[in-house]
Formats: structure tokens, C-alpha cells, sequence
């Protein structure tokens, strides 16, 4: 029997946060969660700031709960995530190309990934511009990982990542 955990960034809570979709589907959710977290690569471009993920949000079908998986067509729906860093520079491909190659040979042809980064000031401008693409899709989205609030990855989780 699991002992119970204190650490918000435990594998079962994130998984809860996702409890709706089958346990296959939380596993793979919680994984990319945790890949995102340990190779973000902010040391690839010359910021004022030390490079933070603020927030991943999953969006889209998996969110909304009607997504779908055909086993005959092998047709499924993509896992959307929306990350929010700390700095505009942190945006660039660069600092996601380690983070990305990963999830790709860790999860294969079993799903697609999608991620699109935002900083915090494009949060900013879209609520000051009421941008309703945005704004709903972050209101309707699941977060996954939000720095104010998950502890950070412990050095096993940081391992468990490693390829």
C-alpha cells in the first residue's frame, strides 16, 4: 500500500487532476508533465531572468472531456498543453528541442503531442485585450503544473525522466 504524500507534485495527484481519462491516458499526461519540467532548456538564449515554467495547462479534447481514440484507424485525439513561462525569451525552440525529443521517442506513435509556450506577458496582454481565444481556452483547460502552487521534482522524479 502507497504511503500517503504530502508533495503536491506527487504522480497521483497530478494524475488525479486528469481522473477523468483512463488510467493509460493519466500515465501518459503526468509523463509529458514531468518531461516539460525536467529538460526545459532556459540556458539556451541570454535572459535577464532565470528561465521558470510558470504553468502547463492541458487544453483541447482531453480538457474538455470528449476526446477519442479509434483502435481500427488508430485515429486519436492530440494531448494539447499550453505552457506559461517567465520571460518572452524562454519561448524559443531552443529551449524546448531537448523536452520535445524526449517525449517523442518516450511516448512514440502512441499519442501526439502539441505544445504552444506563452509568457506571462502574453497572458497579460490577452486579458487586457479580452482575447476570448485565449482566456476560454485557459478557463476551460486542466492545470497540470503551476509554480506558485506544486513542489518542485525531486531528484527521483528528475531520474524517472531521464532517457
Amino acid at each position: 500500500m502507497p504511503t500517503p504524500t504530502n508533495d503536491v507534485y506527487a504522480r497521483e495527484v497530478v494524475m488525479a487532476r486528469v481522473g477523468h481519462l483512463i488510467r493509460r491516458k493519466q500515465r501518459e499526461i503526468e509523463q509529458v508533465t514531468r518531461i516539460l519540467r525536467c529538460f526545459f532548456g532556459p540556458s539556451s538564449v541570454h535572459a535577464p531572468e532565470p528561465g521558470r515554467i510558470k504553468r502547463i495547462i492541458l487544453i483541447g479534447p482531453y480538457a474538455r472531456r470528449n476526446w477519442y481514440e479509434d483502435k481500427r484507424t488508430i485515429d486519436f485525439s492530440d494531448y494539447e498543453l499550453w505552457i506559461v513561462v517567465n520571460h518572452p525569451l524562454f519561448k524559443d525552440e531552443g529551449c524546448w528541442r531537448r523536452a520535445r525529443d524526449i517525449i517523442r521517442s518516450e511516448l512514440g506513435d502512441r499519442c501526439a503531442v502539441d505544445l504552444e509556450v506563452y509568457s506571462k506577458s502574453d497572458i497579460r496582454i490577452a486579458k487586457a485585450e479580452r482575447d476570448s481565444f485565449i482566456l476560454d481556452r485557459i478557463e476551460a483547460g486542466i492545470t497540470l503544473y503551476r509554480a506558485s502552487r506544486d513542489a518542485p521534482l525531486s531528484s527521483t522524479e528528475r531520474g524517472e525522466a531521464r532517457p
